[in-house]
């Protein structure tokens, strides 16, 4: 599937909350902790292609996800998204051993998350700090994010980890 996803940094949660709410966004799954954990080869084969192996953990379920090479775009960032949910965390994991991956970077967030008709919206806590996570087609992303009151200079396209490892060296 193709993912087309952008970010915004927020700072007050209870007012970014109030104002999905009042634009007509639906509250899908109240906030829950999630770990990643990152698998690459050993050379980084995925890393230098900016592709990702991605093992997430949200209470009971566990999903595998593959993210590809990003798109040329300004803006937005624009990949294809192949996700499954495993049943078996640790099997899953020694399955990636056994395959050749290898834990590259481990991180959680809290994410709330929001629906409307057209996209979907993450309200995510990290280590980098607080972030709205927009996914939806560009024009709906562009027409909500406004209603908002971001202008497409806000946006960000960095992923979690370049985030967090930006926080990280600081």
């Amino acid at each position: 599937m193709l993912e087309i996803e952008v970010k915004i940094r927020t700072l007050d949660l209870k007012k970014t909350h109030e104002k999905l709410l009042s634009l007509g966004a639906s509250l899908i799954k109240p906030k829950q902790f999630e770990e990643n954990i990152l698998y690459d080869f050993p050379k980084k084969t995925l890393t230098k292609k900016n592709q990702a192996l991605r093992l997430r953990f949200v209470g009971k379920r566990n999903i595998l996800t593959y993210k590809g090479e990003p798109q040329k775009s300004r803006k937005f960032k624009i990949r294809n998204e192949f996700e499954t949910q495993v049943k078996d965390k640790k099997q899953t994991q020694k399955i990636l051993s056994s395959l050749g991956f290898k834990q590259v970077f481990v991180y959680q967030k809290y994410r709330t998350e929001y629906k409307t008709k057209n996209l979907k919206i993450c309200l995510d806590e990290t280590k980098a700090g607080r972030f709205l996570e927009f996914e939806g087609k560009r024009e709906d992303i562009i027409t909500f994010t406004k209603k908002m009151g971001y202008s497409k200079d806000a946006f960000i396209k960095a992923d979690y980890v370049s985030l967090i490892k930006e926080i990280e060296t600081r």
